[in-house]
């Protein structure tokens, strides 16, 4: 047995904490990962949360990467159903695959997401709409807009009309502002090289590249995404490493070009912890902040980035009234464009596993609601939240009233990093960061970019090849920020 004379802390057992340990404890053999979380249980923002025997993931995550490594590593501990012949009914580890199906709720309409050139697509929009809209995205493909912001960045590639129709009420309801006031790197990270062409070319299989937003299958462990996290929790600590819950980091001490020790509050206790590493997936504005020495330029920056803040409500339904031949609609997601109510989105948790609903002749779908933490919605009390909730979505004609069975409301925050206000200067909290040589930023609030799961896992994993001295720092901070790396497998 090896002896681990090292310690690495970990803040965070999110996607990228978790990976991270699990990499230090199969990939080195000097060095023992401790990680602290600050809530209860593993997997961050990509936790399962259950509720009367029924499960929401916060978030919903589809489990597809063009990086083997990662589907290879999510496999190892859940085995594909298909691959392996498995039946999920007689066996609880197992990773699922699941057909990706989502839609726009917009003019009381569903419309496919993304967007194609379907006879529902026209029937939906009627004539006048499909017109206006065809040329719209003609004039956009002829006459480009210099790309200065979100806005610019969707019409270059949908059309106004379309644009309007499908992406800028929604956008504005993520992110509280509207689409012309954020940078277009929001797009560049999350809609990639996605344009209507190419989704027009992927629905009538007329492309080999396949962009992440359009994928058609992907996996999806049995009982949500947190049974992965939990299982990689329980082997990190088999292995030798350990995990401290309710451990809140508080104060972060750095000398020089080396950080030292951290001050946690463990279950209401104070105590100080050094060590060789530290890898930190703590909102960079916390990090920067908490620390015991800092620098004026990028503590300016830090204080005032942005993160958007939200909140789920879970129902529990006795029927949903999307119906798709007399079934229960297919969608995992639905997009709500609808600028009456202040819904964002809608999961249909039936669609994602089975397994996730306690009776498979009811129904459970989480509302999606985004905030920021502390305004009159975020306070809003959980009965007068979930009342509003229940009569925007029977408003929109999507459950009756009477149908609820039962309900639950989450909040989660910082679970969005935003790209705008002082982002713009991010570069100087990362030249700060980066004179610490045994300081690592990871994970999605980690490093202040919307990153997949796979993405965050991914910095994680890296953070540990840096540290063994088989890649640098730079290529840490580009995971998931190079075009070649979306695009292709």
């Amino acid at each position: 047995m090896s002896c681990r004379n090292k310690k690495a802390i970990i803040i965070g057992a999110g996607p990228a904490g978790l990976a991270a340990a699990y990499a230090f404890l199969t990939e080195t053999d000097d060095i023992k990962p401790v990680i602290y979380e600050k809530s209860d249980s593993a997997g961050g923002i990509s936790k399962t949360v259950f509720f009367d025997g029924n499960g929401i993931d916060i978030g919903g995550h589809r489990m597809f990467s063009k990086n083997q490594q990662i589907v290879d590593l999510w496999e190892h501990f859940l085995p594909d159903e298909v691959k392996n012949n498995i039946n999920p009914d007689e066996q609880d580890v197992v990773m699922l695959r699941r057909k990706r199906f989502s839609e726009i709720f917009y003019l009381r309409r569903l419309f496919s997401y993304p967007i194609s050139m379907s006879f529902k697509t026209f029937k939906n929009m009627g004539l006048k709409r499909t017109v206006m809209a065809g040329f719209s995205y003609i004039k956009s493909a002829i006459f480009k807009r210099e790309e200065k912001n979100l806005e610019d960045f969707m019409i270059n590639r949908f059309g106004k009309v379309l644009y309007s129709m499908f992406f800028e009420s929604y956008t504005e309801k993520v992110w509280g502002r509207h689409p012309r006031n954020i940078s277009k790197e929001w797009g560049e990270q999350r809609i990639k090289g996605l344009s209507l062409v190419k989704a027009v070319l992927n629905a009538l299989h007329l492309t080999k590249k396949k962009e992440t937003t359009l994928i058609e299958e992907f996996s999806y462990p049995k009982y949500g995404c947190g049974q992965l996290w939990n299982l990689m929790a329980d082997k990190i600590v088999e292995l030798g490493g350990e995990i401290h819950y309710n451990s809140d980091v508080k104060e972060i001490f750095n000398e020089g070009n080396k950080v030292e020790s951290i001050k946690v509050l463990e279950n209401n206790e104070e105590k100080f912890v050094d060590a060789d590493y530290f890898l930190s997936s703590m909102p960079v504005k916390d990090l920067i902040c908490g620390m015991s020495k800092k620098d004026e330029d990028a503590l300016i920056v830090a204080s005032k980035l942005p993160y958007r803040d939200y909140m789920l409500v879970g129902l529990y339904l006795k029927d949903l009234n999307l119906k798709e031949d007399g079934c229960l609609t297919r969608d995992c997601w639905i997009y709500i464009q609808e600028p009456d109510v202040k819904l964002g989105r809608m999961q249909i948790m039936n669609n994602w596993s089975p397994y996730l609903v306690k009776d498979k002749d009811k129904v459970f779908i989480s509302l999606e609601y985004f905030c920021d933490e502390g305004d009159d919605f975020w306070n809003m009390p959980d009965d007068e939240f979930i009342k509003m909730a229940i009569e925007e979505t029977a408003k929109l004609g999507i459950i009756e009233k009477e149908d609820v069975i039962s309900s639950t409301r989450l909040r989660v925050q910082k679970a969005y990093p935003a790209y705008f206000d002082s982002y713009k200067d991010f570069g100087k909290i990362r030249n700060f960061l980066d004179k610490f040589e045994n300081l690592y930023c990871i994970g999605r609030n980690g490093q202040h970019r919307y990153n997949n799961m796979d993405h965050s896992m991914l910095t994680g994993i890296e953070a540990v090849k840096v540290i063994a001295g088989k890649s640098d720092k730079e290529t840490l901070w580009n995971i998931n920020a190079e075009q070649e790396y979306h695009e292709s497998k």
